[in-house]
């Protein structure tokens, strides 16, 4: 969909190549033989990939000096963070469990938060090469980016607007690949009881609230555990699309920055 020839604003713009060149990173060890997986002491895999998609991101990010709160960086208490009006919130590979699979289904996730909402949101998936971004003013596009040969200066023009429009109307909801809890069970199946017949999708990472925002899914429950960097991006994706992240135990829009960095339950819809 051409949108003209906005230019886009030098944060997202800076955003967008962070994620493109950490995909870049991530890529060449994703093609190797050696992941060089260890296990953090929740016994979450992290991978030498991890790492590298950390420091490009940092060394991108830095330049705009606003402060950076990462999944591989170090941790930040709140007494320090609380002050903060502007943050980036990345997660350098969402769905680590999915690129040690080799199933294609992990992301790098960056977002710029203000005052505990989402104002920009970058999410790209290295593999197949689709890119997400939004950002407030602009709403939420995506495009196929090839890595070898990009101009982020095109990418309004030649990107797709979201939500875009989908031919089969069955309800349909995303769940996570590798945490279906039974509570997300048994909310699908009240939907059945409203909606009839009821496709269910499993996806890896970030890509699952990319779906909704493109429209290919109605909704995505999330009752099992995640963290403020596993879902920043994509809400801000969601959100500039139409949708809202709802705080399952606030019943209002999630909220970022926040003292416990564990997410509440949400839904995505």
């Amino acid at each position: 969909m051409n949108q003209g020839h906005t230019v886009l604003p030098k944060l997202l713009h800076i955003a967008i190549e962070a994620a493109l060149e950490a995909g870049k990173s991530i890529l060449e060890i994703y093609n190797t033989d050696d992941f060089g997986v260890e296990f953090k002491g929740d016994d979450s895999p992290l991978t030498k990939a991890d790492i590298a998609s950390h420091h490009v991101i940092v060394r991108y990010l830095d330049q705009t000096n606003i402060p950076v709160l990462s999944e591989e960086g170090k941790a930040i208490p709140y007494s320090e963070r609380k002050d903060w009006h502007q943050l980036w919130i990345v997660d350098p590979i969402d769905g680590t469990k999915e690129f040690i699979k080799r199933n294609g289904e992990f992301t790098v996730n960056i977002a710029l938060i203000e005052n505990q909402k989402t104002v920009l949101g970058v999410v790209f998936v290295p593999v197949s090469g689709e890119l997400y971004f939004s950002s407030t003013d602009l709403g939420a596009f995506k495009i196929t980016v090839n890595l070898d040969a990009y101009n982020i200066g095109n990418f309004i023009a030649e990107s797709q607007k979201l939500p875009m429009q989908r031919e089969d109307q069955t309800f349909t909801v995303v769940a996570s690949r590798s945490h279906m809890s039974a509570e997300t069970e048994d909310y699908v199946n009240e939907l059945r009881k409203t909606h009839g017949a009821v496709n269910l999708i499993s996806k890896g990472s970030s890509l699952k609230l990319c779906m909704v925002a493109e429209g290919t899914a109605d909704c995505y429950p999330r009752f099992a555990p995640t963290m403020e960097w596993d879902t920043a991006a994509g809400q801000a994706i969601c959100e500039h699309a139409g949708f809202d992240v709802i705080d399952w135990d606030t019943k209002q829009t999630m909220l970022y920055n926040r003292e416990a960095l564990l997410n509440h339950w949400f839904l995505v819809k």
